[in-house]
């Protein structure tokens, strides 16, 4: 019986895709996407963007729609990081995007295939004001995709969004272009000189089985009162403490670095570094 994911993609329109637009160097965003633990490439996109083209993704498996695998991607990179995520994604359905930076909630606006809005004008306004875009021209140009528009499906409305972006240095390689699948996308980014490959360390079978056990030898010393605010341990008090963690290093972080303590600024990293690496694990590895 087909699950609806599969009949979603058989209908007609685009086949799934998506692009994660990161407002960095490449040599910025490598670090962070690998703990994704998904194959990407990654390349640049104009001056202080890079792009990550996946090779696929579980939309593509019928284990979730692209755009819930996105909103996670997209968080889960912006989390602990100095710069914004934007994620684009289109299916057969609908098209749009999400915008992560750091903690605060993402935002992101939705159009149905044939380009008719689905989504609150107040997150275009948003959209802008994270981004630093002009608040009056491009606040314009962003209203504009919220209107209806029979000339325009999906698809225009987020290269119309990408043509906003290109006033703050956003240009996007050619061929990598909304509403194409996510083969193709891979396809063209293969073929570009400056194209990294980014895969997690744990994504082979025998990388997965060294983790697991890592993670069970962990848990046993930790004991059946510590297990549960691990990482990993798919606990919401897991998420709770990276989040406790976050709030208590940025304080000290910054205390030590006014008072140039470096042992109040190396306690305040630690405590950044271990939150945020228990809410990246959180947001890729989503609780059923």
């Amino acid at each position: 019986m087909p699950t609806e994911a599969t009949s979603r993609t058989a209908r007609t329109g685009p086949a799934p895709g998506a692009l994660l637009l990161c407002r960095a160097e490449p040599e910025s965003v490598a670090p962070a996407a690998r703990l994704l633990r998904e194959r990407m490439l990654l390349t640049r996109a104009g001056q202080g963007w890079s792009v990550l083209v996946p090779e696929g993704g579980p939309w593509q498996r019928g284990e979730e729609p692209v755009d819930r695998v996105m909103t996670g991607w997209a968080g889960a990179l912006a989390v602990g990081a100095p710069w914004p995520v934007l994620a684009l994604w289109w299916d057969a359905d609908r098209g749009g995007y999400t915008l992560a930076s750091g903690f605060r909630r993402p935002v992101g606006y939705i159009w149905l295939t044939n380009g008719t809005p689905a989504g609150e004008d107040e997150a275009m306004r948003t959209f802008a004001a994270r981004l630093g875009l002009d608040p009056v021209l491009d606040v314009q140009s962003l209203d504009r995709l919220t209107k209806p528009d029979p000339a325009s499906d999906a698809r225009a409305r987020l290269r119309g969004l990408l043509a906003v972006l290109t006033r703050v240095g956003l240009t996007l390689p050619a061929g990598l272009a909304p509403g194409e699948p996510a083969d193709r996308l891979h396809e063209v980014a293969r073929d570009r000189a400056d194209a990294h490959p980014i895969e997690g360390a744990a994504r082979t079978v025998e990388g997965e089985a060294r983790t697991e056990a890592v993670h069970s030898e962990l848990a046993a010393a930790a004991g059946p009162r510590l297990a549960p605010w691990l990482p990993w341990s798919g606990d919401p008090r897991a998420r709770a403490l990276a989040l406790a963690q976050m709030a208590a290093g940025l304080p000290l972080a910054a205390w030590g670095l006014r008072h140039r303590s470096g042992g109040w600024l190396t306690a305040g990293a630690l405590l950044l570094a271990h939150g945020a690496l228990g809410l990246s694990y959180d947001l890729t590895h989503p609780r059923d």
